[in-house]
């Protein structure tokens, strides 16, 4: 069977007042169906933007946009969504195929409408469906998220932060998508309901055969979930590899300072952190965008030559070292 989704040099940039940023630069990867992907980072690597160019809900001063993108469908076959129309985009895949839980998405929530109207819109409007219709399948996705049908008559002020969280991730599994984007799900959520919509989470993954692409600054946070890990920094992803392998033995120097980071109760070590900045997109570094910053920088190589993404052991990673 063929994956789920697969990108090949996929490329998104900005127009900005001062330049051109390179938001997603060249990345490719796959993902199978059923499987949990993290996108790993500091702020500003271009995680979301890569969000957002998979399901092609792309900003206004977009200056350039490539690469292919291609989706599995049982129904509709192996697709190319960036060579799709906005239209057939919004009719045929954004959000009965493909959703996503927006960060800071308990402020998605529109506060003078009651959560009935928000659940109920987009199935009437998408699939067509008559209102009692559209209330029987609200009612089913809020009872899979541990909600009672008693939420639907409330506004979103009348819901704590994890209820809304909760509402909000009802909203993307209602129309049974293959594949859900999470941008931060657990953002300005306590430790305790980061930890209940964790295992929420993971529930709906075996219960539906969910796949997940989960955006994430909290490394503890995407262990829980993934099966495999993506590193990306300023604009590139510089290491994937299978979860089990990435945590005991990262690759790339930015994947290891960024562990080096991360406390750990089960062991004494001293945390480390990373030097300097994340690069401007707009004027990165020649070579390899990290060298400015890495401790194993080779002069006259890492400087000068960009690395290429190389299959060492279980992983992938784009390192001159190896």
């Amino acid at each position: 069977m063929p994956p789920l989704l697969e990108l090949r040099n996929v490329k998104m940039y900005y127009s900005t007042s001062r330049g051109v940023v390179r938001a997603v630069d060249g990345i490719s990867f796959r993902l199978n169906k059923g499987e949990a992907m993290a996108l790993v980072g500091e702020s500003g690597s271009g995680k979301s933007s890569l969000a957002f160019t998979i399901i092609r809900l792309l900003p206004r001063n977009v200056a350039e946009i490539g690469g292919e993108i291609f989706f599995y469908d049982d129904e509709l076959g192996t697709i190319d969504l960036m060579k799709m129309s906005e239209e057939e985009i919004r009719r045929k895949i954004r959000w009965k195929k493909i959703s996503m839980v927006f960060q800071a998405s308990m402020n998605a929530l529109n506060p003078v409408l009651r959560v009935r109207d928000q659940m109920i819109e987009p199935l009437v409007l998408h699939l067509g469906l008559s209102e009692d219709e559209a209330l029987k399948i609200s009612e089913e996705a809020l009872r899979s998220v541990g909600l009672t049908k008693d939420v639907l008559m409330r506004y979103p002020f009348e819901l704590s932060g994890g209820m809304k969280q909760r509402v909000v991730i009802a909203m993307a599994i209602m129309m049974k998508p293959k594949l859900i984007i999470l941008d931060e799900p657990t953002s300005a959520l306590d430790v305790i309901t980061q930890a209940n919509i964790m295992n929420l989470l993971k529930e709906l993954k075996t219960k539906y055969n969910l796949s997940y692409i989960l955006i994430t600054h909290d490394i503890a946070l995407a262990s829980e979930i993934a099966d495999k890990i993506g590193v990306m920094y300023a604009g590139k992803l510089v290491e994937l590899a299978p979860a089990d392998v990435f945590f005991y033995k990262p690759k790339h120097p930015y994947s290891q300072k960024l562990l080096a980071a991360v406390p750990t109760l089960r062991e004494e070590k001293t945390i480390e952190y990373i030097p300097g900045d994340v690069p401007s997109l707009i004027t990165p570094p020649s070579g390899c965008r990290f060298h400015p910053r890495c401790p194993y920088a080779i002069k006259g190589k890492c400087d000068k030559e960009e690395p290429v993404m190389k299959h060492i052991e279980e992983s992938e990673v784009a390192c001159w070292l190896y």
